[in-house]
């Protein structure tokens, strides 16, 4: 990796966070004069700075995950605070995002313990520049991932219900729900000695290759068509953030992450090539016949 590649993620992460950060504050609430939603933004970076400075005197990672989940927590909280609205839609947004960040925050932060490491950090927890450009970039994935819905939490005005509410919330609970069940099929999977060198084919896994990534993806478009009617003009842009997460594990870790690391564990296997030729990699549907 070039010695400056570091310092390009972690300034082209500041970038693109003050870009998100005029967008979802162009309209909303202030304080002290300022968009609350670029206060919320910048609080972002500087939860993942805090928590770096022991993370890296520790040569650490196990709080890694939670620490981004807690920021979750603390942004839409003080987003719902800030504005004191109080509206059905408001309260949909904060607790879909309590509950999930209070359920993957302890998964993750647990089965790090579990393993006793998080294989990904071997070698980026000794070089301090790569060290801190991950961390830097965990205060970008939350920015931009929860951005409708802070500009919703921080919109002027609520909004009242309607079909996008319902509809919203649907989307929601069906990807929580398959992320949470794919989550605990593997886990259970993995609990048993003898498979702790396998792949799971079980469960969800028989329809897709990573169904809690599709789970995951399913649950921010759902939070994202909840927030839409709050938000107005530059605000839209925050839309991205199910666009976004999708690319984050699809094309950036993730899928491609797991898939590049099976293939080399198991691509001599014929029941493996098998799997992977009969199953989706993403979407949850029948596999096909072969």
């Amino acid at each position: 990796m070039p010695k400056s590649l570091p310092y390009v993620g972690i300034a082209g992460a500041l970038v693109a966070g003050a870009l998100m950060a005029a967008a979802g504050g162009s309209h909303g609430v202030e304080v002290g004069g300022l968009p609350a939603f670029a206060a919320v933004v910048a609080a972002a970076f500087a939860v993942q700075w805090i928590a770096f400075i022991p993370a890296w005197f520790l040569q650490t990672e196990r709080f890694f995950d939670l620490t981004g989940s807690i920021t979750f927590l603390v942004l839409s909280a003080s987003a719902l605070l800030i504005r004191g609205g109080f509206d059905p839609r408001s309260l949909v947004i904060a607790a879909a995002i309590g509950v999930w960040a209070l359920r993957l925050g302890p998964f993750l932060f647990l089965r790090v313990r579990r393993d006793g490491e998080d294989r990904r950090f071997r070698q980026i927890k000794p070089n301090f520049p790569v060290f801190l450009m991950t961390w830097t970039l965990q205060g970008l994935w939350v920015s931009l991932t929860a951005a409708p819905a802070l500009a919703a939490l921080l919109a002027s005005e609520s909004t009242p219900p309607d079909w996008t509410l319902a509809t919203g919330l649907v989307l929601w609970i069906l990807g929580f729900l398959i992320e949470v069940t794919a989550d605990a099929q593997k886990t259970s999977f993995r609990a048993i000695p003898e498979n702790r060198d396998r792949y799971i084919t079980s469960g969800l896994w028989a329809w897709s290759r990573h169904p809690n990534y599709f789970g995951e993806i399913v649950l921010w478009i759902g939070i994202a068509v909840i927030a839409a009617p709050a938000l107005e003009g530059w605000q839209l842009a925050t839309l991205v953030s199910p666009v976004f997460v999708w690319l984050l594990l699809t094309r950036i870790s993730g899928v491609r992450m797991l898939e590049a690391r099976a293939n080399r564990k198991w691509r001599d296997d014929p029941g493996y090539r098998d799997y992977v030729r009969r199953t989706n990699t993403l979407l949850p549907v029948p596999p096909r016949r072969t």
